[in-house]
């Protein structure tokens, strides 16, 4: 692991200075960091000059008490305008305060705001005032004063549309960041839950929140996280996304290597695991680190129905993984290069179905993948209210029409259909979208070598897999290496009284999560 770590911080300090570590600021923060005067006016011009041409920006000038100059500052439409009236307009401007009093006086007298921090720099001004909180400056003062009175427009907390589950809780994240650390601090209610506030862009300056349970987390985990992510030099963070791209340990890996959910429970279930939350502020997606295969083929409801039933779901959930993968490329490699591992009558009714095909198996299948990829895409991209009517009467549509044109077989539409099908098992987007890519280089390698080149595809990801690593744990832990105590969440879901520790590529630091005697006793009641 600590080759790991050593290999990902120099290729991360190569990245920055490729980058242009050196690069002028463009926000300008040298002229930002100078002090606070307690001329008012001199305050105001450079704050003026940081928002000019900026339509939202409103400067408020009034009087404290009819005789002492203020100024407030804030951008239309993060503030709540009817808390300024009622709650800092009106009682400074009614007040009796002289300059002799100052601003803690001011404050404790008169202000009955919740949040109040004072300021000494045009930075901290700024800050301030982009993430919505007003600015009160005042002539004679060295200090500004930040007042709590943000009121942001944000969506209602809905069910998540990409991870619908049976059973279990219907709540998903929104792109408000307050909101989404209550929907934690709700499942989680205790004060070992970290929240660390990071910043990410020069422009957007993106909250970025590191979340994780202290005594469960390893504390060199996090160390790690908060230093790759400190590492990263970029002007902008829309999502989740650009972090997950900058901080992982192998970038050309086609799989992910840290788990997107806009599920509360998933993260919570997580952070009691050991592992750690990246929160980003504008985004229903958090990231999850570190991960593994099997996590990524495992679904929430998993644990919210019985053992008994998820079980089985799960295993048929990894022979449809195969089945997505690799049957278009088993049925291409058999039909050119071995067909005597059909029976006879199977084989003529196959032969039968494409008598006038022009073209061999490979291109066959390689135009009904494309087109197949091409409709579900089209169907995510398009409305919901038709975005799933296209999708589906278009794939019938056209594998009809494929089918009748003699462009290709009627086998052919099946195992694509059943392959497009398959590929829904998987839980989540990022590692179902992996697998369907690679399916096309299996496909290849079945169209010039047979059934040697899938074997040897599904022996070269095999390698990659074990190779793997997601913040130095092993990708195909804990099968890959065997973790003998972790078996219990991998094949099949144990029962909660079987689930006595935690997996031990997170939760080493505090092994044990409930007690032994927890397994439903047999007597009967007395």
């Amino acid at each position: 692991m600590r080759h790991v770590m050593r290999r990902f911080k120099q290729r991360s300090e190569a990245r920055i200075d490729q980058n242009g570590g050196g690069q002028a600021d463009p926000r300008g923060q040298q002229a930002k960091k100078q002090p606070l005067t307690n001329n008012l006016d001199h305050n105001v011009r450079m704050l003026q000059e940081c928002y000019s041409q900026c339509a939202d920006a409103v400067f408020r000038r009034f009087k404290i008490g009819g005789t002492l100059s203020a100024v407030l500052l804030y951008l239309d439409g993060f503030v709540d305008k009817e808390q300024i009236g009622e709650f800092v307009l009106a009682p400074l401007m009614q007040s009796s305060l002289s300059i002799s009093d100052g601003i803690p006086s001011l404050i404790e007298a008169m202000l009955p705001v919740t949040e109040v921090k004072l300021l000494t720099t045009l930075a901290e001004c700024d800050e301030h005032i982009l993430q919505g909180k007003p600015v009160l400056l005042i002539e004679g003062e060295r200090q500004a004063v930040s007042l709590g009175v943000t009121k942001l427009e944000k969506r209602n907390i809905e069910e998540p549309q990409a991870e619908s589950i049976v059973r279990g809780p219907r709540e998903g994240f929104t792109e408000t960041l307050s909101v989404n650390l209550t929907l934690i601090r709700r499942k989680i209610r205790s004060s070992k839950l970290k929240m660390h506030a990071l910043h990410l862009g020069d422009y957007t300056n993106t909250e970025v929140i590191l979340s994780y349970i202290e005594g469960i987390a390893d504390p060199k985990l996090v160390e790690e996280v908060k230093s790759r992510i400190n590492r990263i030099k970029i002007d902008s963070v829309l999502e989740t996304s650009y972090i997950e791209e900058l901080i992982e340990d192998q970038p050309y890996s086609p799989f992910p290597q840290s788990l997107a959910t806009e599920r509360p429970d998933v993260a919570a279930a997580y952070l009691l695991e050991g592992r750690i939350v990246l929160i980003v502020a504008g985004t229903p997606f958090v990231l999850i680190v570190p991960i593994t295969l099997f996590a990524l083929l495992q679904s929430p409801g998993d644990y919210y129905d019985r053992y008994l039933y998820s079980t089985p779901i799960r295993w048929l959930r990894y022979v449809f993984l195969g089945i997505s993968m690799l049957l278009p490329s088993l049925y291409v490699a058999i039909l050119s290069y071995h067909q005597e591992m059909l029976p006879a009558a199977l084989y003529f009714s196959i032969a039968s179905s494409r008598e006038g095909i022009p073209f061999p198996a490979i291109v066959e299948a390689l135009i009904m993948e494309i087109a197949f990829e091409a409709l579900r895409e089209a169907g995510v991209r398009l409305p919901k209210q038709v975005g799933s009517a296209v999708s589906i009467v278009g794939a019938l549509v056209i594998g009809q029409a494929a089918v009748a044109a003699g462009i290709v077989s009627s086998p052919m539409v099946m195992v694509v259909a059943l392959t497009g099908i398959a590929s829904f098992m998987v839980p989540y987007y990022a590692i179902g979208f992996s697998f369907r890519l690679l399916r096309f280089p299996i496909m290849l390698l079945a169209g010039m070598l047979g059934l040697l080149g899938v074997i040897m595809g599904i022996i070269a990801i095999a390698i990659h897999l074990c190779s793997l690593r997601s913040f130095g744990v092993p990708y195909m832990a804990p099968l890959a290496p065997v973790v003998s105590k972790d078996m219990k969440d991998v094949l099949v879901r144990a029962p909660w009284w079987r689930m006595l520790t935690r997996p031990r590529i997170a939760g080493r630091m505090n092994e044990y999560r409930e007690a032994a005697n927890l397994k439903p006793s047999r007597k009967k009641p007395e």
